[in-house]
């Protein structure tokens, strides 16, 4: 049987270095990002992450160097999981800020439509959200982190919160790395997303519950 009170843990990967000519999929941390992941690392052994068992990680580059470090300090192998890889957006490849943002607000308002190529939202959601059902149930006894991206994570969110598709339940500014903990029995949000500095505390700091309250009301 599953110990009691398990979580799920969904972590977005830090700041990046934003490289155009690099593809998207290849890029990694920058050295803020890598701080952040080096500083949850060394706070492991006290912290909210001390009883995760196994770590699964996106195969995107940003979520290796994230995931790989934790599961080495964690003592425990990282699992590549192929199909868990943040909304692919090859179709149009790099575009800065501004432009970005714009079609990341269109990918999320209308989650039926493929924006300039790009995988639908609602085929997103549907793809990650079958991954995490897949290694909460083959994962071994005890907390699981999965290690992965703000798009589909906030998609994941919106699915397991019985929630509309809507960029509202992003992560928001800042690059990244935040976090997500679900009830891994039931798959229920414990709260909305998370600086991933809430786990170098112990478990009890877990999920901001004041905020998903807010998030419910809206």
């Amino acid at each position: 049987p599953m110990a009691l009170g398990a979580v799920l843990r969904y972590l977005s990967h830090p700041q990046v270095i934003i490289d155009p000519d690099v593809p998207v999929p290849d890029w990694g941390l920058s050295d803020a990002g890598a701080a952040r992941v080096a500083a949850l690392c060394r706070a492991i052994k006290g912290g909210a992450l001390a009883g995760t068992t196994s770590v699964f990680s996106s195969p995107e580059r940003k979520a290796l160097e994230t995931a790989r470090p934790l599961a080495d300090a964690l003592g425990c192998p990282c699992n590549v999981v192929h199909d868990s890889h943040e909304n692919d957006r090859s179709a149009t490849g790099y575009r800065p800020g501004p432009e970005f943002e714009a079609l990341a607000d269109a990918f999320f308002a209308r989650p039926e439509i493929s924006v300039q190529g790009w995988e639908r939202a609602v085929d997103a959601q549907t793809r990650i959200t079958a991954v995490v059902d897949r290694i909460a149930d083959a994962a071994p006894q005890g907390d699981v982190l999965i290690v992965g991206h703000g798009a589909v994570g906030t998609l994941l969110f919106c699915a397991r919160a019985g929630l509309p598709i809507s960029r509202a339940h992003d992560q928001g500014a800042g690059g990244g790395g935040n976090v997500i903990t679900y009830n891994r029995e039931t798959g229920a949000p414990l709260g909305g997303w998370s600086p991933v500095e809430s786990l170098e505390g112990d478990s009890s700091a877990d999920g901001n519950d004041s905020v998903f309250a807010q998030t419910l009301k809206q």
